[in-house]
């Protein structure tokens, strides 16, 4: 609901000043009209808002329009408060057996295949204030079945996005059964 609000407020006030941009987030101190009489020494003292570096916002889920649907609702409300997205992608698939067993027994009544599909969202030089209203945004839109979870980017998150050659890796094994390539033959003598 309050998402709601959020992008009918945005889209008015988008009508009214169609020239007008968002203001980027500085980190500069500025100078205000009530700091008039305030020195300089004084307004430097104040603290810095914190600023998360590198952040993924990993979406899960079970149905893949619906995820995709709510990624791209979410990479929209970051980009309107001001928040810098640097990279959205996709992982593969995993696909659980999920069994159901009669009660009582180890007997399997039903057996299931399940697709869980991620995306990502991965934003940069959040400030504290910005990320604390951009998560209270995506829980309230969150969808059913689908869980979010936000967590520091780490090289791991990387390598998961790509999927395996598999055809590659098999010719590279065949290669290296015959004796290896001829550049490895001349190391060797």
């Amino acid at each position: 609901m309050l998402a709601l609000r959020l992008i009918k407020l945005l889209k008015q006030n988008q009508l009214k000043s169609a020239t007008r941009t968002l203001p980027s987030i500085t980190f500069q101190q500025q100078r205000h009209k009530n700091d008039l009489y305030e020195p300089d020494y004084l307004i430097s003292m104040e603290p810095d808002e914190p600023v998360y570096d590198c952040l993924n916002l990993q979406l899960k889920g079970y149905d893949f329009p619906v995820l995709e649907a709510y990624q791209s609702q979410i990479h929209r409300y970051a980009e309107i408060m001001g928040i810098q997205v640097e990279e959205c992608w996709a992982t593969p698939a995993k696909q659980l057996k999920i069994q159901r067993f009669k009660p009582g027994s180890t007997v399997v009544d039903a057996e299931y295949l399940l697709d869980v599909y991620e995306r990502n969202v991965q934003v940069t030089d959040v400030p504290a204030w910005a990320l604390g209203t951009l998560l209270r945004v995506a829980r309230a839109c969150l969808p059913q079945g689908c869980t979010l979870n936000v967590h520091e980017h780490q090289p791991e998150h990387e390598e998961m996005r790509y999927v395996p050659d598999n055809q590659l890796k098999e010719l590279e094994q065949q290669l290296q059964d015959m004796g290896g390539s001829r550049a490895e033959r001349r190391k060797r003598k």
